[in-house]
């Protein structure tokens, strides 16, 4: 595996950025499947996070194969092999978008998908709660999305740390596929805190493969630093 941290190269006009992802996240993935279209039979076989760093865009990029720009679109730093050391017991700072969500029985039999969020208002009645009586959305993000993680990490190969865990920046977004005309709605959250390592393996296959739904559209990439 390589990890890469990748730019927009400062030459390319805002305008053409805007013109080429249009702020669309399946557009942002395709550009970036662009680094690995040597072999345009492959699957899909990265993983990427977006973030803000001093008021530039950056994304870093987990791949079985190292990216190669032929677009001029991207500076790309020279990707590291990534095969972290890992033991039981191990505290690491961590940073995680996801896509939470559950799976729900409707009153008819058939199963849906809901972001933790949603389902929750669903559940109290948000809207028709009187104002004064409704928790603030940032409070049913933290009661949601905390043991949505907390609930997955032992299979996973990890435990958080409760007391350290921050979750905030939940959105709702829409991005169209070129196959469909149907849009692609999906939510998202940012995640940091401190976890341990309590099965090594599994959690490199994590950290390798990624956490959750939604990785097309940049979820799911585990970065971890030590403590």
């Amino acid at each position: 595996m390589y990890l890469s941290r990748i730019t927009f190269n400062p030459l390319v006009s805002s305008q053409q950025l805007a013109n080429i992802f249009c702020q669309d996240r399946y557009k942002e993935h395709q550009a970036l499947w662009r680094l690995f279209d040597t072999d345009p039979e492959a699957e899909r076989d990265f993983l990427y996070r977006q973030t803000l760093e001093q008021g530039r865009v950056k994304y870093y990029v987990l791949s079985e194969r190292q990216p190669v720009d032929t677009t001029g679109i991207w500076l790309v730093s020279d990707p590291k092999p990534y095969d972290p050391k890992l033991f039981t017991g191990q505290k690491l700072f961590f940073n995680l978008r996801a896509n939470p969500i559950v799976t729900v029985r409707l009153e008819n039999g058939r199963k849906e998908r809901r972001d933790v969020v949603m389902n929750e208002k669903k559940r109290i009645n948000f809207k028709e709660l009187p104002k004064e009586t409704r928790p603030l959305e940032q409070e049913i993000v933290q009661q949601t999305c905390i043991p949505w993680l907390a609930q997955r990490s032992k299979r996973l190969g990890f435990q958080l740390q409760p007391d350290t865990i921050m979750v905030d920046g939940y959105q709702q977004h829409e991005s169209r596929s070129k196959n469909t005309s149907a849009a692609i709605r999906y939510s998202t959250v940012d995640f940091q805190g401190v976890l341990t390592v309590t099965e090594p393996e599994t959690f490199k296959q994590t950290l390798f493969k990624g956490l959750g739904k939604a990785r097309a559209f940049g979820c799911g990439l585990l970065l971890i630093k030590p403590i």
